[in-house]
């Protein structure tokens, strides 16, 4: 699976545990910045994790920020993204399984690589169930971004 990861700066040193781990567990990760501890945008890297996921250039994505918050609420401005910030393993595998979720957020000041790592493995591990319910719910979210883009 290709694995689009990016982070801001305080995210930095989590994402490069975490790309280290991805490779490990036999992933492709593309490593989408930031590049250094320097100040940056979480937006910039939450748009450049949502785009490759978007574009099909990833399979899914994992975005790392301070509180995780920000770059949530980014990444799901972009339409064809669900992202689910998650501190919790049974969030992690749940949002793929029943949402559809295509892209993990993280907070970096508010968990440690031990945990990030479980949620890793649990959300590259998951499959949408495609369960009758699920799927009802995920055409009402779709159409609820579709009258966002239409201005409604």
């Amino acid at each position: 699976m290709r694995v689009a990861i990016g982070s801001d700066h305080a995210g930095y040193d989590l994402k490069e545990h975490l790309k280290a781990l991805v490779g490990n567990l036999g992933h492709e990760p593309r490593d989408l910045g930031a590049h250094s501890r320097d100040p940056v945008d979480y937006p910039d890297f939450a748009a450049a994790v949502g785009e490759a996921v978007r574009g099909a250039a990833a399979d899914r994505g994992v975005i790392v920020c301070g509180s995780g918050v920000g770059a949530s609420v980014a990444a799901n401005k972009l339409a064809g993204i669900r992202a689910g910030l998650c501190h919790d393993t049974y969030s992690a595998h749940q949002g793929v399984e029943h949402d559809d979720m295509n892209v993990l957020v993280m907070g970096a000041r508010v968990i440690g690589p031990a945990l990030a790592d479980e949620l890793v493995r649990a959300f590259l591990r998951a499959r949408f169930s495609g369960e009758e319910r699920h799927l009802r719910r995920l055409a009402k979210v779709l159409a609820l971004e579709q009258r966002r883009e239409a201005g409604a």
